[in-house]
């Protein structure tokens, strides 16, 4: 029993200097681990599960379209962001992060959202890049530092890192860490602290430079995905959600 005892206190040692040390640090947790608090999205797709946010579809249940689990806390500017993410089961799995994003129109249906996402796969095909949803398409993929002019085409000004390389860092079917920093038009992906993407957004028409931050969950076949120890650090003067 005394062994046991001090396992616990060794672990609830462990969490309060986590949490000391995520405070010090300026990022706050936008999950609580338990419960879809501060988030909005389909309930019948979305759940908490080992503590983590679960977005799942089957046949009996499908995504009838790309939809979003929206968190309601604000609309971030500038920011890090950081969070762990995994596709446990075999077979499809198509997901990602939304940030400085928009939600569609409400006649386009609930729970709609475009602009930038962090993207993700089962496959770690498009794992790391940056896609605009509802936007202009794949901007850029892994090892690229593109470059987004004015005529709305992004250009890879440099291929810093080989693709495949850097998808043998990503752990099929387990937790990986993600963070996504976004500073001004700058805007960097990392998965395992590996630098994934790097990209300066020069598109001032097309850009967004706040927004919703949303998870995916893809149309098509059923798929498992889930999301733990989301947290945010605003470096810019944050909004308040509308």
């Amino acid at each position: 029993m005394k062994r046991f005892a001090k396992i616990l206190c060794v672990l609830a040692l462990c969490l309060l200097v986590r949490g000391i040390a995520s405070a010090e640090d300026g990022f706050k947790p936008i999950f609580d681990g338990k419960t879809l608090q501060g988030w909005d999205g389909d309930p019948k797709l979305w759940s908490v599960e080992d503590g983590a946010i679960t977005g799942r579809t089957t046949l009996e249940n499908p995504a009838k379209h790309n939809t979003f689990l929206i968190w309601r806390g604000g609309r971030p500017a500038d920011f890090v962001l950081k969070f762990e993410y995994r596709m446990p089961d075999a077979g499809f799995c198509n997901s990602g992060m939304q940030y400085r994003s928009v939600e569609a129109p409400a006649s386009a249906g609930r729970w709609i959202v475009g602009g930038y996402q962090a993207d993700m796969d089962g496959d770690n095909n498009y794992t790391g890049i940056l896609y605009e949803e509802r936007g202009r398409g794949i901007i850029a993929l892994r090892g690229q530092k593109v470059a987004v002019g004015v005529d709305h085409r992004p250009k890879v000004v440099e291929q810093f890192a080989d693709a495949k390389e850097l998808g043998k860092t990503i752990k099929k079917g387990e937790w990986n860490k993600y963070e996504v920093i976004a500073q001004g038009n700058h805007l960097i992906h990392k998965i395992n602290g590996k630098v994934m993407v790097d990209i300066t957004d020069n598109d001032a028409e097309q850009r967004r430079s706040k927004g919703v931050l949303a998870i995916q969950v893809h149309a098509g076949p059923p798929m498992k995905v889930q999301y733990r120890n989301i947290e945010l650090k605003e470096t810019g003067k944050p909004e308040a959600a509308k």
